[in-house]
């Protein structure tokens, strides 16, 4: 109907229904044309097109949300242990950089080249002042190994003149060769040869120093020959990558007499480190200062203050720009540029004294964990290592003299924030109090191999408890050459992103003195349980040295089985059993299969244990449990068998049942409705009687007897389990496997011989109550109660209403029996 007509109208309840069919009509037209367009466009859909995409696209919020639950995790419980770290507003500055970069990247091109420009220069000019590093120009990449891959090209470009247009046919004539620390991080060589296309005979690793001084600085005489060597060989020393800091120690080489070496053979010295960032500090090292002298060096400032997303920056000096831009250092790409904007950004709002108030802040957390550590006799730390030997010097005064200078030098070098620590036996401990220093890498190279990777075991889980009790901590397991595994505190590169504080450093203290107690029972009983495990026949030692805690045994079954899979099948089941039972036990220790990939099967780990650990106690139900669930298992076994027969007999006395009562009660009584009024008409008393099927004896017996007494006879005693026997009496509250003090074991035998005393007292009286109710019909009353030894309770003699003089009289008998049978019978009631 038409709108203008419908207005025209007069009467309103007309003009109302006519307005109401207009927007019906209207609704329904619109649902077809909707249905048509969508029939329309599954026409021209792919079908292999994801979900996500087809259609018109998602909205906004709907993209977020599926951001936010890949970041988190739809589930409430992952919500809350995958919190983003918080990264500030300093953070926010650096993430708003990548947001400027992309909307900058849109300007026009001369207003974009301006723009970079001014952001790349700013930022470079800052750099090169906050880190003493003059005219110098900065390259920001990614990838922190990228700067170093650069700098090799340059040099590559700078010695090869026509390297640009021959390619690696002019290194073959002149083989280049790049050499590295052997402390520096894994794969660095193998990255840059690979990136390069050099061989990896082109990477020459640098041993570290042995004689005096830090174990993780460069060797520099034998550098020095090895130049020599390559030199005579006719090959082309580029490059020396060094370390301010090395990235598991935190040691610095000696920049000072490696730069001079460089300039020696006209070589580029690059430095990277995490001791770098002490450059912005109103006091620097002497070692960590000679840094600025270097050819270039690589920042990561990232981790180091706190900022997010930002690039690592190689700083470096050369006067060819068509070099380096040959090598990659420069770019003409406005574009690239950008990546200096959220450093730009992030610099200018911490300032400098944001920036080193940073920094010391790390170093100050470090020396709080140091003076800390210094305190507990079974830690060792990275410091006692970079200690001079005194046995190097000759002569009173030149010695003195000699020995202070190192001295100084290596306390003025060990300035990193990087500590590192260990923990050690007490034993090698005081071989490194007052002069004796000479002695720590001595005992240590010499050290038996199994103690030592004993050592390792017990550090590895020393870290990894640490590093969970106090995760904002940032505590993690080295692997150092020398010492073996070791635990890294490196406060530069994760207090600023963990928010870590001083009193985080102080629980960190707390929980590794509580460690530590553990680690020692353990490493003193560790023998202790080896011999005990030795004595018993039934169990074998498993000597696996990398096991941090007791020790691991397998218990060997007693089987004859000729088929070895079914043999070892059998052991892994019991196995199985074993541990669970043991696990069930209400005790401090921790049981487990071992290591998941570890080369021994069907074995039982035992954990850490305390001091207070009852070692023979242990084995003994060990041994005992085990040989508790062989025997139930070969007794499972034969009832099997056993109950299989019983099954087949009573199938046949069934059978043979089914065809008596036939041939008693005939076949018209068999069919369903006559059969019943035969029967009721003339009943007729069958003499087939019932049988039970004892699962225990696998045979058959009558139920006349359950049906007359109402209720199945035990015919026997249940056997007390083997743990109430085979454990030591325990006071309440205490666990398992803990050695009891001597007071306590004298009131508990004290409680034992009272609790006897009762109990033979009370076992008088139940034995002539249990002889009156045998003769007598039984009575239930649960007035009163006997208790045995704490812990079995039985009625109590009882005088029932209207029977005492039959009682009395009945009492008196019982009394008159032999002194045998009252014997037998309070033994039995001893056993029950």
């Amino acid at each position: 109907m038409d709108a203008s007509l419908v207005e025209k109208m007069v009467d309103p309840t007309l003009a109302e229904m006519g307005k109401n069919l207009n927007e019906a009509m209207k609704m329904l037209e619109d649902s077809q044309r909707e249905a048509d367009e969508e029939r329309e466009k599954k026409k021209y859909t792919r079908k292999d097109i994801p979900g996500p995409l087809q259609g018109s696209g998602q909205n906004m919020t709907a993209i977020l949300q599926l951001v936010q639950n890949l970041m988190h995790g739809e589930d409430e419980e992952e919500l809350q242990s995958h919190r983003l770290q918080n990264i500030g507003e300093q953070g926010h500055m650096s993430l708003l950089g990548h947001s400027l970069a992309a909307y900058i990247s849109v300007l026009d091109k001369e207003r974009l080249r301006k723009l970079t420009t001014r952001i790349l220069s700013d930022t470079t000019l800052w750099l090169c002042r906050l880190f003493r590093y003059e005219n110098g120009s900065a390259y920001y990449h990614e990838d922190d190994r990228e700067g170093l891959l650069k700098v090799c090209k340059l040099i590559i470009h700078s010695n090869y003149d026509d390297y640009a247009t021959e390619g690696f046919n002019v290194l073959h004539n002149k083989s280049p060769v790049l050499y590295i620390s052997a402390a520096c991080r894994t794969g660095l060589g193998q990255y840059i040869c690979n990136q390069l296309g050099l061989p990896i005979s082109c990477m020459c690793s640098v041993p570290c120093n042995t004689m005096f001084g830090s174990q993780h600085q460069m060797d520099v005489a034998l550098l020095e020959r090895l130049i020599k060597d390559d030199i005579e060989c006719g090959k082309l020393p580029l490059l020396l990558v060094a370390n301010a800091g090395t990235p598991g120690a935190g040691h610095t080489d000696k920049l000072a007499r490696l730069k001079e070496l460089c300039s020696q053979f006209k070589m580029w010295l690059h430095v990277e480190g995490v001791n770098l960032a002490t450059l912005t500090l109103g006091y620097v090292s002497s070692s960590v200062l000679a840094a600025t002298k270097c050819d270039s060096m690589t920042l990561t400032l990232g981790p180091w203050l706190g900022l997010p997303a930002v690039p690592a920056v190689t700083l470096y000096r050369h006067e060819d720009p068509s070099l380096s831009l040959a090598a990659g250092l420069t770019t003409s790409q406005p574009v690239e540029k950008l990546r200096a904007l959220p450093l730009w950004l992030s610099l200018q709002y911490l300032g400098h004294d944001g920036i080193v108030d940073r920094i010391k802040y790390a170093s100050q957390l470090s020396q709080r964990l140091l003076e800390n550590l210094r305190k507990l006799s079974s830690i060792r730390t990275s410091e006692v290592i970079t200690k001079p030997k005194e046995q190097t010097f000759t002569g009173k005064s030149v010695g003195n003299i000699l020995g202070n200078i190192l001295l100084a030098i290596v306390e003025d070098e060990f300035n990193s924030p990087v500590l590192v620590f260990r923990f050690i036996q007490e034993h090698l401990k005081s071989a490194l109090d007052g002069a004796q220093y000479q002695t720590a890498a001595a005992q240590e190279s010499t050290k038996d191999s199994n103690e030592r990777e004993t050592d390792d075991a017990l550090n590895r889980w020393l870290g990894e408890q640490l590093g969970q009790l106090v995760p904002t901590s940032g505590v993690d397991v080295v692997e150092l050459e020398d010492e073996g595994a070791c635990i890294r505190f490196s406060p530069l590169m994760t207090a600023a992103v963990l928010n870590t504080t001083p009193e985080h450093v102080d629980q960190l203290v707390e929980c590794l003195k509580a460690k530590i107690p553990i680690l020692t029972s353990t490493l003193q009983l560790r023998e202790e349980f080896k011999q005990e495990v030795y004595q018993t026949p039934a169990l074998t030692y498993i000597e696996d040295l990398s096991w941090p805690g007791l020790g691991a045994i397998r218990y060997e079954i007693n089987n004859e089985e000729p088929d070895p899979e079914k043999q070892l099948l059998a052991m892994e089941k019991i196995t199985t059993r074993l541990l669970k039972k043991l696990k069930e036990f209400d005790s401090d220790l921790m049981f487990s299969t071992g290591p998941e990939f570890g080369s021994e099967k069907n074995c039982i780990y035992i954990g850490m244990v305390t001091d207070t650990l009852d070692v023979p106690e242990l084995v003994e139900t060990i041994a005992a449990t085990g040989k508790e669930i062989e025997e139930s298992s070969k007794l499972l076994e034969n009832m099997t068998e056993v109950v299989r027969k019983g099954i087949i007999e009573a199938e046949q006395q069934l059978q043979k049942a089914n065809e008596a009562k036939l041939l008693e009660e005939g076949v018209l009584r068999q069919i369903p409705v006559f059969g019943s009024v035969l029967n009721w008409l003339s009943p007729v008393r069958s003499s087939v009687k019932g049988r039970s099927f004892s699962l225990a004896g696998g045979s058959l017996e009558s139920t006349d007897k359950l049906y007359a007494l109402k209720a199945q006879a035990s015919e026997g005693t249940p056997p007390s389990t083997p743990t109430a026997s085979r454990t030591k009496p325990k006071s309440p509250g205490q666990k398992l496997f803990r050695r009891s003090s001597r007071a306590s074991v004298s009131d508990m035998v004290s409680e034992t011989s009272v609790g006897h005393t009762e109990e033979m007292e009370g076992s008088q009286t139940i034995t002539g109550t249990t002889r009156l109710e045998g003769e007598n019909e039984i009575h239930k009353s649960s007035e009163s109660s006997v208790q045995l030894n704490g812990d079995l309770e039985l009625p109590g003699p009882i005088q029932p209403e209207g029977k005492s003089d039959e009682n009395s009289s009945n009492v008196q008998e019982v009394h008159q029996t032999s002194e045998s049978a009252e014997a037998e019978d309070l033994e039995k009631e001893d056993l029950r």
